[in-house]
């Protein structure tokens, strides 16, 4: 499972020019479920997001999370991240989770993100989706693991 986590004033996403999911002040999450990947490594996943200090405090140190800021997630399925580079020039995806799977996960971990108290706009599972983001910081953060 990998994540990459981008601090933001605001991200819209939308999908065939209509605005599906849009946030103010939070964080961009580019999430990737990969083979075997499991319920337990989502849940990791969470808990860590849900307690990520990446926000600055009144003296500029990164001290404060999204709910100390109230901040919300923008969290997209994205299977690209499982690419790999090592051979040739064209990325092979052979790492990345069968699409029913990848989706069933995807959609777990944005439920855990809600009962974390977390609020999260979700994107559109396997579809072409044009992502505008003002990057704060800019702050990006990749969130790695395997079960």
């Amino acid at each position: 499972m990998k994540a990459v986590i981008q601090r933001v004033n605001s991200a819209t996403l939308s999908v065939e020019n209509n605005v599906v999911s849009a946030i103010g002040k939070g964080v961009v999450v580019y999430f990737c479920v990969e083979k075997g990947d499991n319920e337990a490594l989502a849940q990791a996943f969470v808990n860590k997001l849900a307690k990520l200090r990446i926000f600055e405090d009144d003296q500029g140190k990164m001290n404060l999370s999204l709910a100390d800021v109230g901040g919300k997630v923008l969290f997209v399925s994205q299977f690209t991240l499982a690419a790999d580079l090592s051979h040739g020039n064209r990325p092979g995806f052979q790492n990345a989770e069968l699409p029913q799977r990848a989706k069933e996960l995807y959609l777990f971990a944005a439920q855990l993100l809600e009962q974390a108290g977390v609020p999260a706009e979700l994107g559109v599972f396997g579809a072409d989706m044009t992502i505008d983001q003002q990057n704060a910081g800019p702050v990006t953060i990749i969130w790695e693991a395997k079960p």
